[in-house]
C-alpha cells in the first residue's frame, strides 16, 4: 500500500515519539522490556504488519514475534504479538501502533458480522467511500480481511451516476453510451430511487443498478423489473444501499441481488479492543 509510510510519520509526528517527555524523565534510557500484545474481545485482527512497521520506524532494532496474522479470529486473552527491545522505544511507539491495529481491526471484526448476518443469502457485502482521508487503503484492505468486498477505490475506476449527477444529467442513455465511446473497460453504475429511476438506469444499460434507500417491498418490485428486462444480452447487477444495518442486510439478503453495500463497515466503526503490556526483561 503506497500511503502507510506517511501515514505511519503523520501519526507518529502527531503524537511527537521522539518528544516524550515521560518516557524521558522517567525510565532509564538502556533500560530493556518485553511487551505482550493481547485481545481484550473477540474479533478479527487486522493490520498486524502496520503495527509491527510503527515499532520499526520508531527502533529498527526491536525484535518481534508474530502469534497470529491478519484475518485471524481472536478471542479474549488471545496473545497476537511479542516485542523485545528498549523500554523507552517500545513505549514511544505503543499508542500509535494500537491505533491503526484497533481501528482497522475494528473495520475488519463488523464486515465478519455482517458476512455471517447473511452467509446463507446470494448477496455479498461491499465497503463504500465514506473511509476516513487518507486510510481509504488500508480500511478497504481491513473490510477484506473481513470477508467482505471492495466497491470502487476512488472517483477514478467506476463512474458511480448518484441522485445529484442525475439532477444535471439530461438524456442519461446518450450520455452512457457516449462515456463508454471513450471508457469502455470502465463499468457504469446508475443509482435509484425510484421505479421511474430503474427503468431509465435499465434504458442506459447500467452494468450496475444500486437500490438505494429503498424499503423491502419497493426493493422487491425493483428487482422483479430489473430481472425481468435482464437477458443473456444484459444482465445488470443490482446493489443494495443505503443506511443498511446488520438487521436490514439480514432481511434484504433474502431478496435476488449480488451487492449489498454498507457505509458504516468504515464509518461509523468501534475500534476492538487490544492491549498491550509491559514485562520487565
Amino acid at each position: 500500500m503506497k500511503n502507510i509510510d506517511i501515514l505511519i510519520k503523520l501519526a507518529l509526528k502527531e503524537d511527537g515519539v521522539f518528544k516524550d517527555i515521560t518516557t524521558k524523565e522517567f525510565i532509564p534510557k538502556d533500560k530493556k522490556a518485553k511487551a505482550v500484545l493481547f485481545a481484550k474481545k473477540s474479533g478479527i485482527l487486522c493490520g498486524i504488519d502496520v503495527f509491527v512497521k510503527v515499532f520499526k520506524t520508531v527502533d529498527k532494532n526491536c525484535k518481534v514475534l508474530l502469534k497470529l496474522k491478519d484475518g485471524a479470529k481472536i478471542k479474549l486473552g488471545d496473545k497476537i504479538v511479542e516485542i523485545y527491545g528498549l523500554a523507552k522505544s517500545i513505549l514511544a511507539a505503543e499508542r500509535t501502533a494500537l491505533n491503526f491495529l484497533q481501528y482497522l481491526s475494528g473495520i475488519a471484526t463488523l464486515t465478519d458480522l455482517f458476512v455471517q448476518a447473511i452467509k446463507n443469502g446470494k448477496p455479498k457485502i461491499y465497503d463504500t467511500r465514506k473511509t476516513l482521508p487518507g486510510y481509504r487503503e488500508l480500511a478497504k484492505y481491513a473490510v477484506k480481511c473481513g470477508g467482505g468486498f471492495n466497491h470502487r477505490m476512488g472517483l477514478y475506476d467506476m463512474a458511480l451516476i448518484k441522485d445529484n449527477h442525475l439532477k444535471l444529467v439530461t438524456d442519461l442513455k446518450s450520455k452512457v453510451a457516449t462515456f463508454r465511446k471513450t471508457y469502455n473497460k470502465i463499468p457504469v453504475e446508475i443509482e435509484c430511487e425510484t421505479i421511474q429511476e430503474v427503468k431509465q438506469a435499465i434504458d442506459a444499460k447500467a452494468d450496475i443498478i444500486m437500490l438505494d434507500n429503498t424499503s423491502i417491498s419497493n426493493t422487491k418490485k425493483m428487482i422483479k423489473l430489473i430481472r425481468n428486462n435482464s437477458n443473456i444480452q444484459y444482465k445488470p447487477e443490482i446493489e443494495i444501499s443505503g443506511g443498511v444495518t446488520l438487521k436490514t442486510a439480514k432481511s434484504f439478503s433474502k431478496l435476488d441481488a449480488d451487492r449489498i453495500s454498507v457505509g458504516m463497515l468504515t464509518h461509523s466503526v468501534r475500534a476492538l479492543d487490544l492491549s498491550l503490556e509491559i514485562k520487565i526483561k
